[in-house]
């Protein structure tokens, strides 16, 4: 953890050899490069920033931060989520994120082969503790179900509109009338529908929806409104869908872009997102935007 020092007090100390960690020179051997966690921890102290800054700025845990300037990656939880971490860290502290990584591979072995997703994902939570029911999510999904059924009814009610006013502007019904209504059965209200994907397709101008689709893969995924209040915080298996609306914005973190599919208001966003990559995407009622 930080101890309030300020990044000076962090600069790397003169080893028993002689030798000062400070960037190689030009000439000098492959082997006199600096590692991967060492050039982050310089680039980061030269720029007058603190392992809090880093975590302020980019959302990646204090401890994964020591960690891999340390060299240590094991508490990313694999090398997908290694390499995230460290494309991040580096934009974050000026360095080329694809140098950073190329080494990191070179030392690593190269690429490895993907590795199981429920451990990487636990790995990335924000709040790795256990859940349990959501039940925000559920709330929202009953708000969007009545909202639905709301509109249904108010485009439903305009066709019979004119038959109640013609009663209420009219003489009272005959007390003949008023019985045989009363003696009819009345019929039972229809269930409140479910929204529909071509309810969600709609898109309202007045709300912001965001559906989510796991297309390559597995992929933890994190959703808040804009109240910061949590939608859902979870794994969402391959093949799966998750529709988010908010009536301002929502916040996406994805543990892996690569894997995902997102339409927002109604349109497909083509980034193109690296397999295990994490991105963390804000969108509004406007949104797609051109660039």
């Amino acid at each position: 953890m930080s101890n309030g020092n300020s990044p000076e007090d962090e600069r790397p100390i003169e080893d028993v050899s002689g030798d000062v960690s400070e960037h190689a020179p030009e000439g000098v051997t492959e082997e006199a490069r600096p590692s991967v966690g060492t050039a982050l921890q310089r680039a980061r102290v030269d720029a007058g920033l603190t392992v809090d800054d880093i975590t302020t700025a980019t959302r990646v845990r204090i401890a994964i931060v020591h960690a891999i300037e340390a060299d240590d990656f094991a508490p990313c939880g694999g090398d997908v989520y290694a390499r995230g971490h460290i494309r991040t860290l580096a934009k974050a502290v000026g360095l080329d994120p694809a140098e950073l990584v190329a080494q990191f591979e070179a030392e690593n072995g190269g690429c490895p082969e993907p590795t199981p997703s429920a451990p990487l994902f636990e790995a990335e939570r924000i709040r790795p503790e256990r859940r349990g029911p959501n039940w925000t999510a559920a709330m929202v999904a009953a708000i969007v179900a009545v909202i639905g059924f709301v509109g249904f009814t108010f485009v439903k009610g305009g066709d019979s509109g004119g038959n109640e006013a013609s009663v209420a502007e009219g003489s009272e019904p005959s007390a003949g009338a008023s019985a045989s209504a009363s003696a009819s059965p009345k019929k039972p209200a229809d269930p409140k529908p479910d929204p529909s994907d071509s309810a969600i397709a709609a898109a309202p101008r007045d709300k912001v929806t965001v559906k989510v689709s796991a297309i390559e893969g597995r992929s933890w995924i994190s959703a808040k409104d804009h109240n910061g209040r949590l939608l859902f915080d979870g794994t969402l298996a391959q093949g799966a869908s998750k529709t988010f609306q908010d009536n301002e914005k929502v916040d996406l973190v994805l543990g892996d872009a690569g894997a995902i599919e997102l339409y927002v208001n109604g349109k497909k966003i083509e980034d193109d997102f690296q397999p295990g990559s994490v991105e963390r995407l804000t969108y509004t009622k406007g949104d797609p935007q051109v660039g």
